[in-house]
């Protein structure tokens, strides 16, 4: 049995090791009741050596990392595919969608050459490039200041441009989704873009694959209540899973 200090010490190396970890799962590791692993986590938490979510914690230095769009992009890359093949299966000829910018709607915009009928507005330059050529597709860009880590444009610019106009679908991407602490990507310009994304969209769709599910990042931009579709993969956690249904979110998984 650890003493106390050790114990916490242990812990955030653990989250440093793991990312994330929920309560039950600390107080078997490290053999202590549940309430004891709450009151650490509360400890660490005031201590700044972490970041508390429901039914956990999470590593403090991860909710404000961000790899780049390069380093992303072939990352769980089976996952991602199958999640934008099933997304697609959401877009009618005649739609307007808007469409975030995202590894996982990069491959999105590879599946929706085979439509001759839609009006796309993106902060994507990648996505722009990968439908450029496609006469049926209109692609309206928001312009904006273009972020080099994730190739999105940002900011007031591209706010202004996303407030004049009304969509009929929103694809959005996310670096971490909490069931308690909603919606949430490092940078606080480019959440504030997503947001204004999700309000002008009549119904909004996430793609998310395992690896943002329970995760935190530093910029809240939506509760989860504004989800109404969340496509994911095979490896999201049952208990995941019925936690976003009870909350009103319709969850399709696909398997790689």
């Amino acid at each position: 049995m650890l003493y106390e200090e050790e114990r916490k010490l242990k812990i955030v190396e653990y989250l440093q090791e793991h990312l994330r970890a929920s309560v039950q799962e600390l107080g078997k590791i490290f053999q202590v009741s549940e309430s004891t692993v709450r009151r650490d986590l509360q400890e660490l938490e005031d201590a700044k050596l972490l970041k508390r979510t429901h039914g956990g914690a999470v590593c403090l230095e991860n909710v404000n990392f961000e790899p780049t769009f390069i380093e992303k992009e072939d990352k769980f890359r089976k996952e991602k595919e199958s999640i934008a093949r099933k997304a697609a299966e959401f877009i009618e000829d005649g739609d307007t969608l808007v469409i975030d910018s995202g590894t996982t709607t990069a491959y999105l915009a590879k599946e929706m050459k085979k439509f001759s009928n839609l009006k796309v507005v993106t902060n994507s330059i990648i996505l722009a490039q990968e439908l450029q050529g496609n006469e049926g597709i209109e692609v309206i860009i928001t312009g904006g200041t273009l972020r080099q880590n994730t190739l999105a444009m940002v900011g007031p610019i591209a706010e202004q441009t996303l407030s004049r106009l009304r969509v009929d679908k929103a694809f959005i991407a996310t670096n971490g989704l909490d069931m308690k602490e909603g919606l949430t990507t490092p940078n606080i310009v480019e959440a504030a873009t997503k947001t204004k994304m999700i309000d002008i969209a009549k119904q909004v769709i996430l793609l998310a694959d395992h690896t943002k599910i329970g995760k935190l990042a530093f910029a809240k931009f939506a509760d989860v209540s504004r989800i109404d579709t969340c496509i994911v993969d095979d490896k999201v956690t049952q208990n995941m899973i019925k936690e976003m249904e009870e909350s009103g979110i319709n969850v399709y998984i696909v398997t790689p």
